[in-house]
């Protein structure tokens, strides 16, 4: 693929994300979920008022900002005072709507980096635009996209400094260092972007150190049982290509030309700074609690939240329930009678029974993208053990095997895909599905990997399987996309899309 239409690819990916964002955005005259909170919480900056919220205030902040610039746009559109100042509801959905379009050309950056595959790239980004609770989030004043912004951005850019040297890697380390710090000042659960970044540097010095010990002189060979149910991918394309000679060093081998003082510096010191800052609006608009005691009192609320079950909240889903997607969250449920009738944005539904025409918004991803995500997940966890366990127990001896460029990105994956899944095991309190967005982008781009792997593959029923998972995505998103936009559904059509019972 050559560079033009790789750029072509991109721009089409943004464009696509654009529109599904901004189509209809003003659809619903209303606060749509907890809007309540952040549209609200956005105008109180810009009004003076205090608040309080169990979150920090970058994510709100950004609200406000598109507050600000909204009231000086005429929309045209019907416009309500819920949050505190009358405005339309577009004052308040625009920024998000736009920033989060840029989340699909993240991925496709990231998974460029660490690849250098330009298809690879493109279908993990058009993958991302097809998935229903990033689309969902960003057409409404919410903050969680924002942990995934810039903890991506975080990532990238890291990933940027590794192909630079002198002054412009520093500068790339100090970028990606705000851009984590940003990602913990929207919500604290941003940390996992950079533990993940912890692991991954972790790991590389750790697999240096044990290379190092092995005897130079021996030469491995490729080509072992490798060729097995875990590495019959490998013998793609990417077989005949440079990026598996030994003298290429991948991107997780050039982690360790990050020395301790960088990581300490760049991201240790940088986040810590950023995510202090960010915190000083809020401290001059509510003055009641200082920096340390507005932290006990958010720690509070969360304790405060109580058990991770339906009496609390009966949309609560434990970790275990995302990947599967057991049980997503209904963002937004009214009736009415006829298609003709006004957009219901105010009250309660109908009666059982008495609707006929269903709104539902519903943040629930694209059942398909995320089932293939896990199975595309737990193969490359199973890849990494094989190839790592496989060439030991051949020659009866510990063996590191090259750090191939299909290896490496299994490890980035697989490490940044746990690292935001494992610390939610442990938490007692309510949580949503929600929660999950930090980590499925990982899994997106596993799904986009392997479907990639398998296109690229000479084997016949391996191209068959990629252009299957495709269509298959391609399909799921555009079957379940009335329930992300909020368009009008029929009871039969709504209840055809409600796979489970415990969707509805």
């Amino acid at each position: 693929m050559t560079k033009k239409w790789f750029q072509i690819g991109l721009v089409s990916i943004f464009l696509l994300s654009l529109a599904l964002r901004f189509w209809g955005l003003g659809r619903f005259n209303t606060l749509v979920f907890d809007e309540v909170y952040y549209a609200k919480f956005g105008n109180d900056y810009l009004t003076g008022v205090p608040f309080f919220d169990g979150h920090p205030p970058f994510g709100k902040l950004v609200i406000a900002l598109g507050i600000w610039v909204g009231k000086h746009i005429p929309w045209w559109y019907e416009v309500n005072s819920l949050t505190g100042s009358l405005m339309s509801p577009l004052a308040y959905r625009w920024m998000n709507a736009f920033t989060g379009s840029f989340i699909p050309l993240l991925v496709a950056g990231i998974a460029h980096q660490i690849s250098r595959h330009r298809s690879f790239a493109l279908i993990a980004g058009f993958f991302t635009a097809c998935d229903g609770i990033f689309i969902v989030e960003a057409r409404y004043a919410l903050i969680n996209q924002y942990i995934v912004i810039c903890g991506l951005l975080g990532q990238f850019l890291l990933l940027s400094s590794l192909n630079h040297h002198k002054l412009r890697r520093h500068l790339y380390l100090a970028a990606a260092g705000i851009g984590f710090g940003a990602s913990i000042a929207t919500k604290w659960n941003g940390l996992w972007y950079l533990l993940g970044t912890y692991g991954l540097w972790i790991v590389a010095w750790i697999l240096q150190f044990l290379r190092s010990k092995q005897n130079n002189g021996e030469q491995e060979n490729k080509h072992t049982a490798t060729d097995t149910a875990f590495g019959s991918l490998g013998a793609t394309y990417w077989r005949k290509q440079a990026y598996h000679q030994q003298d290429s060093p991948t991107s997780l081998q050039n982690l360790t030309q990050l020395n301790i003082f960088q990581i300490l510096i760049y991201l240790g010191i940088f986040p810590i700074i950023t995510y202090s800052l960010i915190w000083i609006p809020h401290l001059l608009l509510d003055t009641k609690y200082d920096f340390i005691e507005v932290h006990k009192q958010i720690f509070g609320f969360h304790e405060r939240m109580g058990g991770n079950n339906a009496n609390v909240h009966p949309y609560c889903a434990a970790w275990y329930k995302w990947p599967l997607m057991i049980r997503p969250m209904a963002y937004y449920y009214q009736t009415t009678q006829s298609f003709q009738d006004p957009l219901p944005v105010f009250g309660p539904p109908l009666p059982q029974g008495a609707g006929q025409v269903i709104y539902d918004v519903h943040a629930m991803g694209n059942p398909f993208l995320w089932w293939f995500g896990l199975a595309a997940i737990v193969f490359l966890f199973g890849k990494i053990v094989w190839d790592f366990t496989a060439p030991s127990i051949q020659q009866k001896r510990l063996v590191i095997p090259q750090l191939t460029i299909d290896i490496w990105i299994a490890l980035y994956l697989v490490i940044n895909y746990l690292v935001n899944i494992v610390p939610w095991m442990k938490v007692s309190r309510c949580l949503f599905i929600y929660h999950y967005m930090t980590g499925v982008v990982f899994a997106f781009m596993a799904v986009a990997w392997v479907v990639d792997q398998c296109i690229r593959s000479y084997r016949l029923w391996l191209r068959a399987v990629g252009v299957t998972v495709t269509f298959l995505i391609i399909g799921a998103f555009i079957f379940w996309l009335p329930i992300y936009l909020g368009l009008p559904l029929t009871s039969e059509a709504y209840k055809l899309r409600m796979w489970f019972n415990s969707w509805i």
